[in-house]
């Protein structure tokens, strides 16, 4: 009798997980995306790099500019190769919005954004197609959960060449002048 009570009871435990939504990964509910602005880019060029993070609706993340100490504030780092020089990434501004969780407004980033970070590449860059590693962190949250924070590994694909000649602005949907 013992036996049949324990396999029904991991029956109804594998049907309740079953039934249960499925609670997504930070990966899942941000999708990030590289562009770069030249192609290709000459040496002694200036160039940017923009991450655009699409943040599935009913979720966002914490803003740069956090508004409380325990938040995870998104953060993008570049590991730039040897021929090339970045600058301060440029996150956009937050927008506070009231959650049940908080007595505060945090001070968040919702639907798609942009963040973008500046680049030189030096006289001495290796010419042909250059891979510029980089690293996204941020915590997706919903109003019921945060998820645990996530760091992605993302990468810059550009071709360097030697002459400014042959240089192209693209993305101009991303990479227009604000």
């Amino acid at each position: 009798m013992k036996i049949k009570a324990g396999i029904l009871s991991i029956g109804l435990l594998v049907l309740s997980t079953a039934l249960l939504p499925q609670v997504p990964s930070g990966r899942e509910v941000v999708k990030p995306e590289t562009y770069v602005s030249l192609d290709p880019a000459a040496r002694g060029s200036a160039f940017e790099i923009a991450v655009v993070m699409k943040i599935r609706p009913g979720f966002h993340v914490n803003a740069r500019e956090k508004s409380e100490a325990y938040l995870i504030a998104t953060d993008l780092k570049a590991e730039l190769p040897a021929g090339f020089h970045g600058g301060e990434v440029s996150y956009p501004k937050g927008k506070l919005e009231k959650f049940t969780f908080s007595k505060t407004p945090l001070n968040v980033y919702q639907g798609t954004l942009i963040l973008r970070l500046p680049i030189t590449t030096l006289a001495n860059a290796p010419l042909g197609e250059q891979h510029i590693p980089l690293k996204l962190r941020y915590q997706a949250c919903s109003t019921e959960l945060c998820l645990p924070p996530v760091t992605v590994t993302l990468d810059a694909t550009l071709n360097v060449v030697a002459s400014a000649s042959a240089v192209r602005s693209v993305h101009a949907d991303i990479f227009r002048k604000q």
